[in-house]
């Protein structure tokens, strides 16, 4: 270690500290409030296959990075067991994979701003039923307010109505009645922590200069891994 610290100051004690703050970008507000961003785009693939995507631009969530919300949601969202909207989605043989989370850095996770994602792989009698149902934004409120107001959506909504549902249901029931699936993620991520492989050491010192641009000096080797608080209001 002393041997390291030496290199370290040998090759880096001639760089200059400016004294300059941290860049900041929070004046940036609401970056996709645009007619371009609320929209549904249909693409179509180079292969064979059908997947929906989901995107929601939210509050900028690093400074929770103790707390990491998205990542919870993630979890809940992702589950494939008795319950998840995998498993129902599956049973409907509508699906044949979900993915939801957040990539927590760089163009996902910024002082911007704070992209959350679900991804979800259809069957071909999913991507029929994905276009089907006639519904009303009246019908979906938590789905995209303020967008089109009473007027009749003729898209494909079964199968993405089904996603919002689980979500307004975890939204009711509040976070207060999960917090063992919380402490179990926690769990989990510290297991994870402890046992993983060696990795390279070029790749681990990057990681540990992208983490002293964002967390405290405390979690500067786990705040990216860790779980630490749990905060329902978050």
């Amino acid at each position: 270690l002393e041997t390291l610290e030496n290199w370290v100051t040998e090759i880096f004690s001639e760089i200059p500290n400016n004294g300059l703050p941290k860049p900041c970008f929070h004046h940036l507000t609401q970056p996709f409030d645009t007619p371009e961003f609320h929209k549904l785009y249909r693409v179509v693939p180079v292969r064979k296959v059908h997947s929906l995507n989901i995107t929601w631009a939210l509050p900028p969530q690093e400074q929770y990075y103790r707390v990491k919300p998205l990542h919870y949601i993630s979890w809940l969202v992702g589950h494939e067991g008795k319950g998840s909207v995998l498993s129902f989605l599956r049973k409907k043989c509508w699906a044949l994979a979900l993915y939801g989370g957040n990539g927590e850095t760089g163009f996902e996770q910024n002082s911007t701003y704070s992209i959350f994602s679900i991804s979800v792989t259809l069957t071909d009698e999913g991507y029929k039923h994905f276009y089907e149902v006639r519904l009303t934004a009246t019908r979906l409120p938590y789905c995209f307010p303020n967008l089109w107001k009473n007027e009749p959506v003729s898209f494909c909504l079964q199968v993405a109505h089904v996603v919002f549902q689980y979500l307004k249901m975890l939204q009711q029931r509040g976070p207060e009645k999960r917090q063992v699936i919380w402490e179990e993620i926690q769990k989990i991520e510290a297991n994870e922590f402890h046992y993983q492989e060696q990795t390279d050491p070029v790749d681990y010192v990057e990681s540990l200069c992208e983490n002293m641009q964002m967390f405290q000096k405390e979690d500067f080797l786990t705040g990216d891994q860790l779980l630490f608080e749990y905060k329902p209001e978050v």
